[in-house]
């Protein structure tokens, strides 16, 4: 399986390939950085992380897409970019049918760390082991990029039989005749 992480964001917006199966050394494709000036309008700016998101589509041709769920913090206009750069990465993904899917920070941590409360430099560590390489992705949306990107491979073959087996209970439940109950005022 082959997963694009994408850490979202405004100015910077972590990206990273990673091929693999759960349970095998996995490999890292390719990692970077989206970036976009800061002083620029909010318009061109999500212009270019769209540019740089369908750049590393092209590139990578990933069999999925992991974006980092956005979640609430103290700082709303810090949320509301991340927000609209997630929105940018998943519209670029469905536009090309491909399946997106959404970790929340502790996720991914936990998937990566074996703690949902592992700060960046305890992710950068355990990416730059899992992944074989010589020094920890910087600036730390890139190795957050990858940590996504390593947790959806874990995650996904448990997500698929979930959804099955919801799906197989959920099939079984239309066509199994449902018990006939004496109407109310009737005597039983």
């Amino acid at each position: 399986m082959r997963v694009l992480g994408v850490d979202p964001g405004l100015t910077r917006c972590g990206v990273g390939v990673v091929e693999g199966v759960a349970g095998r050394p996995l490999t890292m494709i390719g990692v970077g950085v989206v970036r976009t000036p800061a002083d620029a309008d909010l318009g061109h700016r999500l212009v270019a992380v769209e540019q740089g998101i369908e750049q590393w589509l092209d590139e990578h041709r990933p069999e999925s897409v992991a974006v980092e769920r956005v979640f609430s913090q103290h700082n709303v206009r810090t949320v509301m970019g991340t927000a609209q750069a997630s929105a940018v990465a998943i519209l670029c993904a469905s536009r090309r049918g491909i399946p997106v899917a959404l970790h929340t920070p502790s996720e991914v941590k936990a998937a990566v760390t074996g703690s949902g409360r592992a700060d960046k430099a305890q992710v950068g560590a355990m990416v730059t082991r899992l992944l074989r390489l010589s020094a920890p992705p910087r600036p730390a949306d890139a190795a957050d990029a990858l940590a996504l990107a390593i947790c959806h491979i874990w995650r996904a073959p448990a997500q698929n039989r979930l959804q099955q087996a919801v799906a197989l209970h959920a099939s079984q439940g239309a066509r199994r005749p449902q018990p006939s109950h004496p109407s109310k005022g009737r005597p039983a």
